[in-house]
């Protein structure tokens, strides 16, 4: 994809910032950066994966959009400290005011919440982007989900035992139709904050669902450019029948 400067033909390029890849991979999240990078490259767009994980800074401008996966508590645990004492909490959070998308799975989205209660020791302190809490339980949730949301139905696979909790000020991403969502009681899966999304939906996700998919590439390039960006159509007849037909059987 194209674009003018001066008459000058450059073309677009995205940097996707993967949270903690080597620590928060988890149900074939990694999944989500594939689509994204395909997605992209198919429309003639530039992308650049740069993995950002303990050892690694993380300033603004860093990245154009930013996926963070699902991981096991001792993981979250690692992730959890180093978000707070390396500052990367402060830029994420600054980032997704200013409208960078983020999309975050399972413990990258219980992480992007207040905090995250294990069943012993203390709290995992998230960054509070997210205004949600989660606590462990003994409920194992699991299976296909399917929800109702700006997006149309969406259709993942979730397998967790964390509870999330939203509150008042918060926007779930969709209404469950078929599965468990944040805490199996509520109906409500997800939240979502600007441009930034978390949820419960392994599977990879992003695959499943092509509109949500552009729907980042879209707000990653529009902020990056300054000006509204339309998407060349791609030839997603079988990616719609396969979501079309997932939303069917499982719902």
């Amino acid at each position: 994809m194209l674009y003018s400067i001066n008459n000058e033909q450059l073309t677009m390029k995205l940097i996707i910032g993967y949270l903690y890849g080597d620590l928060m991979n988890i149900y074939g999240d990694s999944g989500n950066i594939i689509a994204l990078k395909k997605r992209a490259e198919w429309r003639g767009i530039e992308v650049e994966i740069r993995n950002i994980s303990i050892k690694d800074k993380l300033e603004k401008g860093d990245a154009d959009i930013f996926f963070f996966g699902g991981g096991q508590d001792q993981a979250q645990e690692l992730v959890s400290g180093d978000l707070i004492s390396s500052g990367k909490e402060k830029i994420i959070k600054s980032e997704a005011e200013r409208g960078v998308p983020l999309l975050a799975i399972c413990g990258g989205y219980q992480l992007l919440g207040e905090y995250y209660q294990p069943h012993n020791g203390p709290k995992l302190l998230g960054i509070s982007l997210f205004p949600a809490y989660t606590l462990a339980s003994f409920d194992r949730m699991i299976g296909n989900l399917v929800i109702d949301s700006m997006f149309g139905p969406l259709v993942g696979f979730e397998n967790h035992s964390g509870k999330t909790y939203l509150k008042k000020e918060a926007t779930p991403l969709g209404m469950v139709k078929k599965g468990f969502g944040n805490n199996g009681i509520s109906k409500a899966e997800g939240c979502i904050y600007k441009n930034a999304v978390g949820c419960y939906m392994h599977g990879s996700l992003l695959p499943k669902n092509p509109k949500l998919a552009d729907w980042l590439l879209q707000k990653a390039l529009e902020l990056k450019y300054g000006k509204k960006i339309e998407l060349k159509p791609l030839d997603d007849s079988l990616e719609f029948q396969a979501h079309n037909t997932a939303v069917k059987r499982f719902s």
